[in-house]
């Protein structure tokens, strides 16, 4: 699958397969624990973004529909007939989106869309707390970042660490800013959402807005903690995707 899909717990055959997005700055690595935990179910494949771990020698994306367009060339052939649940957490929860959607147009089978930590997308998508990425100095996009809790603070505090670090938060940072909602077709499949109730960038209402996305079932779940507050409910996480695997929602309607 190329540069762009790590699998750390192949399972082919699975009768669908999750592909989830990191977030902002982040890596294939974050989804290690929930590709663990889903594994066997569905086929868990995770989107590793360039300019960090591995890929790091390589220049960061720099628009969503790069990003998607990379993804979908590397996913494997539509003639294997599988569906995709897709999952993605705040910045990545509009690559997951926006790649549904292109699944969807392209007629191959999506089973669920999941997103955490991201207002809907046809709302404002960079906070009205921070300026625009390219007006930041390095100094406020860290304070940005220790203020989501997403990094720990020594890596932030470290001049060994930091280089590598900010080009790719700053790119990722750039594709929401830059994030362009066109009006289209509602998907066909259901839609969760997720949200902490102290993240400072999603609202409830701004969680439920993902609703006007689908013409099939919505959900929202507010949870404790903050923007990364799937880091401690991630057995949560994983049961409500192994609730709508085809095969499960299959065998319950027989």
């Amino acid at each position: 699958m190329g540069d762009w899909i790590r699998r750390f717990h192949p399972a082919p055959n699975a009768g669908s397969r999750l592909l989830c997005f990191p977030h902002a700055g982040g890596s294939a690595s974050a989804y290690h624990a929930l590709s663990a935990a889903v594994a066997g179910s569905t086929d868990p494949l995770i989107v590793q973004y360039p300019g960090r771990q591995e890929r790091f020698k390589e220049p960061c994306a720099e628009r969503a529909d790069e990003v998607v367009t990379a993804v979908l060339d590397a996913l494997p052939p539509p003639v294997d007939g599988k569906p995709t649940i897709l999952f993605g957490h705040s910045m990545g929860a509009l690559l997951a989106f926006e790649t549904a959607r292109r699944l969807a147009a392209e007629g191959r089978a999506v089973a669920a869309l999941f997103v955490s930590g991201r207002p809907g997308p046809s709302l404002p998508q960079r906070p009205a707390r921070r300026k625009p990425v390219d007006e930041m100095s390095d100094a406020e996009l860290i304070e940005d970042i220790k203020q989501l809790s997403g990094t720990a603070g020594d890596l932030l505090s470290s001049p060994d660490f930091l280089p590598l670090l900010l080009p790719p938060v700053r790119a990722d940072y750039g594709i929401v800013d830059n994030y362009v909602y066109r009006s289209g077709p509602r998907l066909g499949c259901p839609v969760t959402v997720l949200s902490g109730d102290k993240d400072p960038g999603v609202t409830v209402e701004g969680g439920r807005a993902w609703e006007g996305e689908t013409r099939a079932a919505f959900s929202f779940h507010m949870l404790a903690g903050g923007h990364f507050f799937l880091d401690d409910h991630l057995p949560y996480l994983a049961s409500l995707i192994t609730s709508v695997l085809p095969e499960r929602t299959a065998g319950q309607h027989a």
